[in-house]
């Protein structure tokens, strides 16, 4: 996870958990956002806060869902909760990054 969270290429990662009402919501639709042709550049991933304990509190995860925009080892941007416009825009944002 410390290649994608510290490379070039801008990184949407999903933290969510298998118990987490709005992140089995919300799944289909980052899957979706995830295929768009203005989406292309940018990384997709989806981190079970469960499984991935260390990693969800080394970059801060209080809350799931949580959308974070990583590139360069930064954390650009994140999105608590499931919010598909507010999610849309965080990817907007890693496009522009590239």
């Amino acid at each position: 996870m410390g290649e994608i969270i510290n490379g070039a290429t801008p990184a949407v990662i999903d933290f969510w958990a298998t118990w987490c009402g709005p992140c089995r919501t919300i799944s289909p639709i980052f899957e979706k956002l995830s295929d768009l042709e203005e989406s292309k550049e940018v990384k997709f991933y989806k981190v079970d806060v469960d499984q991935q304990e260390q990693i969800s509190q080394e970059v801060g995860i209080r809350a799931m869902p949580t959308f974070a925009l990583f590139q360069n080892g930064n954390k650009i941007k994140e999105v608590v909760g499931a919010n598909p416009p507010a999610i849309q825009a965080l990817i907007q944002t890693g496009a522009s990054l590239v």
